[in-house]
């Protein structure tokens, strides 16, 4: 059992944990994440490790409630434990001095781009960073980003708070001005990543995005996490999370990401308000 031993708030029904899982702890890197099962017919859920802490043994999460599983997990509470963490997961981020590293996070985003924006100016890297979200409500770590990097961007979508606009906006003007760019990080939802993709392609920027699929067993075994890489199968839990942007079939991953929205909206609908408070099957009392 790995034990909550810190929740808070960071927007709405977006909630950043730290768990004990010592071994974990000692052994992630920038890049890799956790599958996590809160309990014994619980469904594995993958989500970044977005720090660590050796000495306290915790590692630290962030995820939004948006299906049953993470709605289970944003009623859990400091004290309570969940059955399984399993990691650290997947393929370190490539850390090297690239000269200028523009991130880019979108929504939850932030939150995976964060330990690599560290990991990039601790290489010596100016880290760029654009984080964005819909409103300013929904923006998450601006004070840890803007710690993590050289430079800090802001844009919201309705303009309350920032540039007013995309993140690729801003991305678009940074190459416009002649910024000599080595290596570009973007994480946040699919549509936002390809966007991504399709700004730095013309310019053969080298482009980085971190993939979030549907996953179940996160060893390569399953093949649910499976994902065409320039024409080829891969496997994003144990080839990725990480794959050059431009080489990324979007269409295809979206599908993918769909196969099982009947059922997850079921899912949800079990879930129903009692005096304010989330019940599952019924339990309600």
């Amino acid at each position: 059992m790995y034990e909550i031993v810190e929740k808070a708030e960071l927007a709405h029904t977006v909630y950043q944990y730290k768990i004990k899982a010592p071994l974990i702890a000692r052994k992630r890197r920038a890049g890799q994440f956790v599958v996590l099962r809160l309990n014994e017919m619980g469904e594995r859920i993958p989500l970044t490790i977005v720090g660590s802490d050796d000495k306290a043994g915790t590692i630290t999460i962030i995820a939004q409630e948006v299906g049953k599983s993470t709605a289970m997990l944003g009623d859990m509470v400091v004290g309570d434990s969940i059955l399984d963490v399993v990691g650290p997961l997947g393929k370190p981020t490539h850390i090297e001095d690239f000269g200028i590293v523009v991130c880019v996070g979108g929504g939850i985003g932030t939150a995976p781009v964060l330990p690599i924006a560290k990991a990039m100016k601790e290489a010596g890297n100016k880290v760029v960073s654009i984080i964005g979200a819909r409103n300013k409500g929904l923006l998450i770590l601006e004070n840890e980003m803007r710690e993590a990097s050289t430079e800090l961007h802001i844009t919201t979508d309705d303009g309350s708070y920032g540039h007013h606009g995309f993140v690729t906006q801003v991305l678009q003007n940074f190459i416009d001005e002649g910024m000599k760019i080595g290596c570009v990080v973007g994480i946040g939802p699919v549509p936002m990543m390809r966007a991504v993709a399709n700004v730095t392609r013309p310019y053969g920027l080298l482009t980085v995005v971190s993939l979030n699929p549907i996953m179940v067993d996160g060893t390569g075994m399953c093949g649910a996490c499976r994902v065409t890489i320039g024409g080829k199968n891969q496997f994003v839990c144990v080839d990725g999370p990480e794959f050059n942007g431009h080489e990324v079939d979007y269409d295809e991953l979206m599908m993918r990401n769909r196969s099982y929205i009947k059922e997850e909206k079921a899912a949800m609908e079990e879930f129903t308000y009692h005096e304010g408070t989330k019940c599952y099957e019924r339990e309600c009392k």
